[in-house]
C-alpha cells in the first residue's frame, strides 16, 4: 500500500506539472433551467472543433481551459432546447447559460435522459442515472411513483421480494448500499415494509446509482452508492405540483421568499387507506407520511448556501395489541463557494437519525432504538484544464448507537426499565479523485481514499477467555454462545479499536470507434457499519452495530470490464459489462442465532467471506414513439464461513452457499409507446429466479416429538417471480391561456394475476396429520388510478 500511495502521488504531480506548462485560459459558469434558475446537473458543454467538453456537477457548476482561441460552444441537455454560441476565448470568462424546456418535445426524449445515456469516452462505468419523469413513467403497485422500485428493473439490481425493504447491487445485501439524501445518510428506504419508498418524485432532481468503479469521494459501503439530490426551488415564480391516488397523495410547492436569489420548496405525501377500514370493523392501522423542504439563497456570485431537510414516519397498528413507529430525519446545511474560475468547493454539516419505537401493549412496554451520526464534509473540485479534473475532500462522521431500550407504559407492570450498552463511534476519511484525458481515445480515472474507523469506549465490553465470544461443540457439532469472564468499561474519550484502510480506485475507457469503447474499472472499500438481520429483507427492527474487537470491517475488491456501443445514429445503445467482486469479514450467523434485544451480539457472529460475480445486458432504444430497454443479469452470489481451527465444521461445513440475494436470472423489459399527443402507454415485465431458503428435507421423532431435518443452508429456492404490469396515461390537450397541467394514470399491476410467492412455511395440517408447505403471496392484480396536476 504504501509503494501504491508512493506512485499516486508521483502520477499526479507529473500530471499536474506537465499540464500547468502551457498557456490556456478558462471558461466557466453556472447553467440553470431558465423558467426557475434551477440549476441543472450533467448537461454536456461541447467544443465540437476540437471535440472537448465536458458536464456541469452537482450544484450545474462547469470549468473548461482551452488554449486561445474562437470557439463554437454548445450547451446541450436532454428535454431541453440545445443552445449553440461562439466565445472569443483570449482571457478568463464567467458565463452562465439559461436552457429552455422542450415542453413540445417533452414526450419525445424523456426516456432518452432517464435511462442515463452514457458518455462512450467517459472513463466511468457501472452508473445508471434516473430522473424523476422517468421513474413516473414505471407502472408500480398502487399506482405510487416508487424510486427504489424504478432502479430494480436495471442490470444488476434486484430486492428480496413485494413488499420487502431496500434493494440488492450485484449480490451484495441491502446494507452494504449507501443512500444519499442532499448528501445525508438515509438508513432506512422504505415505507410500510417496502411497499413504497421514502423519496417523493416531485422533490428529486436527479439521483445516480454507482454500481461499480466508485469514485474516491465516495465510502462507507461495498455494494453501490445511490445518490439523490432534490430540487433548489424556484426562484422566479411560484408553482405547486402534486398527485391524488388510491392510497396516497402528494402536493409540493415551490417559489421565491427572494426573487432570483433566494427559493424554498416543501414537499409532503402521506397515505390515507387506513381512514376506510373502520367501515370494515378494522381496527388495524398502517399508514406513513413524510415531508421535503429546502432553502436555497445566492448570497452573490461565488457564495450559495443551502438548508434541506426530511423527515418521514410509519405507523403501524393491530387492534390494541402493538404499535410500531420508525423513520428517517436528516438535516443538511451546505455552502457553496467559488475560490476562482477553476476552484469550486462545498462545505456540508449534516444530522441523520434512525428511530424505531414498538409498544406491546398485552406486556405493557415500549421498545426504542435507533442511530444516529452527525457528518462534516468539505469537499473541492478543482479543475485545471480539458484534460485532467480533480476532486479532493476529507469528511469525519461521529456515531451514536442505541441498540435497544425497554420503558415500562404502566408503573404496575412490573416490567424494569432495561436498557442495551450504547456504541460510540468516528469515521474519517481524506480523498482524492483524478479524472484524466491521456489521448483522443483514451481516458483514465484514479483515485485514493483514506480511511479511519475509531471505536470508542462504552459502559461495558465483555471480556472473552482467549477472546472467543463463539465456541464450537465438539460433541455437538455446532456453535455456541460463550461465557464471558468479565467485563471492561471505557471512558467515551477512549479508543477502544481503531481500523486504517487504503481504498485505491481506477477505472478506464479506450475508444475503439466513434460510437464504441472497451472500459475496465477496480475499486477497494471498506464498511466499518453492519447490519444485523438474519432475514432476507431488512426489517425496521434491524439493528446497526459499529466494528470493533469481534466485529471486523468489511473489505471489497471489486473488478469490472464492459463494453459500450451506440448505433444508429445514437437511435439504440448496447451496454455489456462483466464484474467479479469479493468482501472480507462479512458477518455470517450461528444456527439460532438471536439478534433481538441481545446485549452480546459477538456471541451469535461469525467472520465469513462473500464473493459474487456475473454478467450484465442492457439494450435501448431512445428515440422514436417507443422508447425503452431489455436488461438481462446473469450471476451468482455465494457466501462462505470456513471453521477458525481444523476441528470446526464452520458454517454450512465451511463449503461455499447461496446467500439470500443471489438471482441467477433476473430479466427485466420496461417500455414507452406514444399512442398519440394525448395517450401514452407504458409496461414492463419481470422475470427472476425465486430467492434461495431452506427448506426440510425430513422428520424424525424424539421422544413423541416430531423435529424437522434441514437441508443445507440456502440449498433450495421460492418458484421463480415473474409479473407484467400496464399503465395508460392520459394528458388533456391544455389550452395556452392555462398555465395549469394534469393528466391521468391508470394501471394495472401484475396483469395476469400471479401468484408469486414472498415465502413457503412448512407444518403439519391438525385435520389430516399430514406435512403440508404453506405459500404466502402478497400482492395479485392491483388496479390503481392517479390524478396528477401542475399549477
Amino acid at each position: 500500500m504504501k509503494n501504491l500511495l508512493l506512485w499516486f502521488l508521483f502520477t499526479l504531480c507529473f500530471n499536474i506539472s506537465f499540464i500547468n506548462a502551457q498557456q490556456k485560459f478558462t471558461l466557466s459558469g453556472t447553467i440553470l433551467e431558465e423558467k426557475s434558475n434551477e440549476t441543472l446537473i450533467g448537461v454536456n458543454i461541447l467544443f465540437p472543433e476540437i471535440q472537448a467538453g465536458m458536464a456541469t456537477n452537482e450544484y450545474g457548476f462547469y470549468s473548461i481551459t482551452l488554449p486561445e482561441g474562437t470557439y463554437n460552444i454548445v450547451i446541450s441537455y436532454l428535454g431541453f432546447i440545445t443552445k449553440s454560441e461562439t466565445i472569443i476565448l483570449s482571457e478568463d470568462i464567467i458565463k452562465n447559460f439559461n436552457l429552455t424546456n422542450a415542453l413540445e418535445n417533452l414526450n419525445e426524449i424523456v426516456i432518452t435522459e432517464n435511462i442515463g445515456k452514457l458518455n462512450i469516452k467517459a472513463p466511468q462505468m457501472s452508473i445508471n442515472k434516473l430522473t424523476s419523469s422517468s421513474i413516473k413513467e414505471i407502472p408500480v403497485v398502487l399506482g405510487e411513483a416508487d424510486i427504489i422500485k424504478a432502479i430494480t428493473l436495471l442490470p444488476g439490481v434486484t430486492n428480496a421480494g413485494e413488499g420487502a425493504s431496500g434493494f440488492n447491487v450485484r449480490g451484495g445485501s441491502a446494507d452494504q448500499n449507501l443512500i444519499l439524501l442532499d448528501e445525508a445518510t438515509i438508513y432506512n428506504s422504505s415505507h410500510l415494509f417496502g411497499f413504497f419508498s421514502v423519496f417523493n418524485p416531485d422533490a428529486i432532481k436527479n439521483l445516480r446509482l454507482y454500481k461499480g468503479g466508485i469514485p474516491a469521494r465516495y465510502g462507507g459501503r461495498v455494494s453501490s452508492v445511490l445518490d439523490i439530490y432534490q430540487k433548489e426551488g424556484n426562484s422566479k415564480e411560484f408553482h405547486a405540483n402534486g398527485g391524488i391516488g388510491i392510497v396516497s397523495s402528494r402536493l409540493l410547492i415551490e417559489g421565491p421568499f427572494k426573487k432570483e436569489k433566494g427559493s424554498f420548496l416543501l414537499g409532503g405525501r402521506s397515505s390515507y387507506a387506513h381512514l376506510f377500514l373502520p367501515l370494515f370493523d378494522n381496527n388495524n392501522i398502517a399508514y406513513f407520511y413524510d415531508l421535503n423542504t429546502k432553502l436555497s439563497y445566492k448570497l452573490n456570485n461565488r457564495n450559495n448556501i443551502y438548508l434541506s431537510g426530511y423527515f418521514g414516519r410509519d405507523v403501524f397498528r393491530v387492534d390494541d395489541t402493538f404499535e410500531n413507529t420508525y423513520g428517517n430525519s436528516v438535516l443538511n446545511f451546505r455552502w457553496n463557494h467559488l475560490f476562482s474560475d477553476k476552484l469550486f468547493s462545498n462545505l456540508s454539516l449534516i444530522y441523520s437519525d434512525y428511530y424505531y419505537n414498538l409498544k406491546l401493549n398485552f406486556v405493557e412496554f415500549d421498545w426504542i432504538s435507533g442511530i444516529q451520526n452527525f457528518n462534516l464534509k468539505y469537499d473541492f473540485k478543482h479543475y485545471l484544464n480539458d484534460k485532467i479534473k480533480l476532486q479532493y475532500g476529507l469528511n469525519t462522521i461521529y456515531y451514536k448507537f442505541n441498540p435497544g431500550e425497554i420503558n415500562p407504559t404502566v408503573a404496575s407492570s412490573g416490567i424494569n426499565p432495561f436498557k442495551l450498552i450504547d456504541k460510540y463511534a468516528f469515521e474519517n476519511a481524506i480523498y482524492m479523485d483524478v479524472e484524466q484525458k491521456v489521448s483522443d481515445k483514451f481516458a483514465l480515472a484514479y483515485g485514493l481514499r483514506l480511511s479511519s474507523f475509531l471505536r470508542l469506549g462504552q459502559d461495558e465490553l465483555n471480556i472473552y477467555e482467549n477472546d472467543q465470544a463463539v465456541l464450537f461443540n465438539t460433541d455437538f457439532q455446532i456453535y455456541e454462545k460463550a461465557d464471558p469472564i468479565g467485563t471492561e468499561s471505557f471512558k467515551r474519550s477512549e479508543v477502544i479499536a481503531k481500523f486504517f484502510n487504503l481504498e485505491p480506485r481506477v477505472s478506464l475507457a479506450y475508444q475503439i470507434h466513434t460510437n464504441s469503447s472497451v472500459k475496465l474499472s477496480y475499486n477497494r472499500m471498506s464498511q466499518y457499519l453492519h447490519l444485523l438481520s438474519n432475514t432476507s429483507s431488512p426489517t425496521p427492527l434491524d439493528i446497526w452495530t459499529p466494528s470493533g474487537k469481534y466485529v471486523k470491517p468489511q473489505l471489497l475488491d471489486q473488478f469490472a470490464i464492459g463494453y459500450f456501443k451506440n448505433f444508429n445514429n445514437n437511435k439504440y445503445s448496447l451496454e455489456l459489462e462483466s464484474f467479479y467482486k469479493s468482501v472480507k469479514n462479512r458477518i455470517d450467523y450461528i444456527d439460532g442465532a438471536n439478534l433481538i434485544a441481545n446485549n452480546a451480539i459477538e456471541q451469535v457472529v461469525l467472520n465469513g467471506k462473500a464473493r459474487a460475480y456475473g454478467l450484465e445486458f442492457l439494450l435501448r432504444k431512445n428515440e422514436g414513439r417507443f422508447k425503452g430497454w431489455l436488461a438481462y443479469t446473469l450471476s451468482r452470489s455465494e457466501q462462505q464461513t470456513k471453521g477458525r481451527t481444523p476441528t470446526e465444521l464452520g458454517i454450512n461445513n465451511s463449503n461455499w452457499y447461496k446467500n439470500p440475494y443471489d438471482k441467477t436470472h433476473d430479466i427485466s423489459f420496461t417500455g414507452s409507446y406514444n399512442w398519440n399527443s394525448k395517450w401514452k402507454i407504458n409496461a414492463n415485465f419481470l422475470f427472476q429466479t425465486g430467492q434461495p431458503g431452506t427448506f426440510p428435507n425430513g422428520r424424525y421423532l424424539f421422544n413423541g416429538i416430531t423435529i424437522p431435518n434441514y437441508n443445507n443452508r440456502n440449498s433450495d429456492r421460492l418458484p421463480s417471480y415473474n409479473r407484467l404490469d400496464i399503465s395508460f396515461s392520459y394528458t388533456p390537450k391544455r389550452k395556452n391561456t392555462k398555465r395549469r397541467q394534469s393528466n391521468w394514470v391508470f394501471g394495472i399491476y401484475n396483469i395476469y394475476n400471479r401468484k408469486n410467492a414472498a415465502s413457503i412455511s412448512f407444518g403439519q395440517n391438525t385435520n389430516t396429520r399430514t406435512n403440508e408447505a404453506t405459500r404466502l403471496s402478497i400482492f395479485g392484480i392491483v388496479p390503481s388510478i392517479s390524478y396528477n396536476f401542475k399549477l
